[in-house]
């Protein structure tokens, strides 16, 4: 038997006997999550990888498929239950974001099709979990690294402003607000960790020195990233969004550079409106954050497991995602 869905029952608020009402919200809750795609198994095909949020399966010796499952993390811990349909609007956003900067930039991406029914056949026959959250794409030799891109000072960044003055080793002008736009674009790589670790920050001359000795070209990973970001930047500020980070992973494929993963989705990216910004607060945010704020607000332990998210959390972050994804693509997710 394929298992789709995540094991909803461990999931799940603890039952209590007390009254009708809380079976009645316990059947709420297991309907709802059960919706969620949160493990993926497909007969016939070999997955080779599980990141955080995707799976990744052997197609042949070019090709791999990325399934994008509605599992969320935050703090570098995967959350114990999925957020339904998030995998759907994460993939769908990252196909918007490769074939704009395609064509805005000349920068090219992994993905062959996002459309199933375009796939081989022995991908095309689990169509039914697959239609909206999945790509076919080309394998590439990854980067170790990540190649994030800051245009104003938050999250992490803020916290090593606030001890030492710089992010990355990139040193900034005194006195500046949490949240306050940057005076320039700045890249801040970061390492990749492996499943359950946590992502590192180094400064450029430590990401250009472990890059040389693997033989890849850390200006050429800076300066794409740079200008996609720029790019993209542009077209949110059009729409009345601040981009204010993100990040990219890419690799190589025949020598050619080549953005892989994702792109710009709200679980790599920090997107704000402008018309609700100001400086010096945290913002009203697009994206993951406001995951990050509850569990924060809960004192999670980072260190720690994943926890089950209530289901109002899931559905408020799923209306911020559905919200991102419109103003940005003029056009509602295909859920």
């Amino acid at each position: 038997k394929r298992t789709y869905k995540g094991e909803i029952s461990k999931h799940t608020k603890p039952l209590r006997l007390t009254s009708f009402q809380n079976m009645s919200d316990q059947k709420k809750d297991e309907e709802y999550f059960a919706q969620g795609v949160y493990e993926t198994n497909l007969e016939g095909l070999k997955r080779t990888y599980k990141g955080k949020v995707r799976d990744v399966y052997e197609v042949d010796e070019k090709t791999s498929l990325f399934v994008v499952t509605d599992r969320i993390s935050s703090y570098d811990r995967v959350m114990k239950v999925p957020v339904p349909g998030k995998g759907k609007i994460l993939n769908q956003i990252s196909e918007f974001w490769f074939k704009y900067l395609e064509e805005k930039c000349g920068i090219k991406h992994h993905m062959i099709t996002a459309d199933v029914e375009k796939m081989p056949d022995k991908i095309k026959k689990h169509a039914k979990v697959l239609k909206g959250r999945c790509m076919l794409v080309r394998k590439l030799k990854m980067i170790p690294v990540e190649a994030v891109c800051r245009a104003y000072i938050v999250g992490g960044g803020w916290k090593d402003y606030e001890a030492t003055g710089k992010v990355c080793g990139h040193t900034l002008r005194k006195g500046m607000k949490k949240c306050e736009k940057l005076d320039n674009i700045i890249f801040t790589p970061a390492t990749k960790a492996d499943y359950g670790d946590h992502d590192e920050n180094i400064t450029e001359a430590e990401a250009e020195e472990k890059l040389k000795k693997m033989g890849f070209n850390f200006k050429d990973l800076k300066a794409t990233a740079l200008k996609m970001f720029a790019e993209a930047i542009k077209l949110a500020e059009s729409k009345g969004i601040i981009l204010a980070d993100t990040k990219f992973e890419m690799g190589y494929l025949d020598g050619v550079l080549i953005v892989g993963d994702e792109a710009l989705t709200p679980d790599s990216s920090r997107y704000w409106d402008k018309t609700k910004y100001t400086p010096g607060q945290d913002q009203d945010s697009l994206d993951k954050q406001y995951v990050r704020d509850y569990l924060t607000s809960i004192n999670f332990d980072r260190d720690g497991g994943g926890i089950a998210l209530p289901k109002e959390v899931c559905e408020k972050t799923m209306d911020k995602y559905k919200s991102i994804f419109k103003i940005l693509t003029g056009k509602d997710p295909i859920l």
